[in-house]
């Protein structure tokens, strides 16, 4: 797969929330710690291929073009099949979220719970019009301000306590859509 029919192929657009994540860089930071995981898996250098991508995603907060030919040429396989393992888990973001990213969950208990109106009220106070998002390809709306972005999720495995949501790696129970001003301002420093 070419360079061009990969950047066609992956959707990592600029968004807001571009300016808190830095450009793809090898480093040597990068390199050691990806050598790191690769070394657990001696058998097989392609078993190492989702730690690599959560590497990338940890340090530059989405996986562009550019980082899955380095993942790729660092696992010796066609960039094709990284592709593949990211455009399948829907943990992997192709475009840059907000720095404070917002996933909501939308299975029965949590949709029950209110979370689908937990959603609209998130994007009201954050300026995010998710008119242009999917399900799949474009899961992530990020603020004006790339601040805030929100997705779905499917089941954060606490349904007693709908409905809930994850704000970076930060839990949320019980976030009813009058407590959305109440979570946001958790992320909003007051002056």
């Amino acid at each position: 797969m070419s360079h061009s029919n990969l950047e066609d192929s992956v959707a990592s657009p600029e968004t807001p929330g571009s300016k808190f994540y830095p450009p793809f860089a090898v480093t040597a930071e990068l390199e050691a710690e990806a050598d790191a995981r690769i070394s657990h898996y001696p058998e097989s250098k392609r078993a190492a291929t989702l730690p690599l991508l959560h590497i990338v995603q940890h340090h530059f907060g989405y996986i562009s073009a550019p980082s899955i030919e380095w993942v790729a040429a660092k696992l010796s396989i066609e960039p094709i099949k990284v592709l593949e393992v990211v455009t399948f888990y829907p943990g992997f973001r192709q475009s840059a979220p907000g720095k404070f990213h917002i996933r909501v969950c939308r299975t029965l208990s949590c949709a029950m719970g209110g979370s689908y109106e937990l959603m609209d009220r998130l994007c009201e106070l954050t300026g995010i019009d998710r008119s242009a998002s999917d399900s799949h390809h474009h899961p992530i709306a990020v603020s004006p301000c790339g601040k805030f972005s929100v997705e779905f999720a499917e089941c954060l495995a606490s349904c007693g306590s709908a409905p809930v949501c994850l704000v970076n790696d930060d839990f949320h129970e019980g976030v009813a859509v009058g407590k959305a001003e109440e979570l946001l301002a958790k992320y909003t420093p007051q002056a």
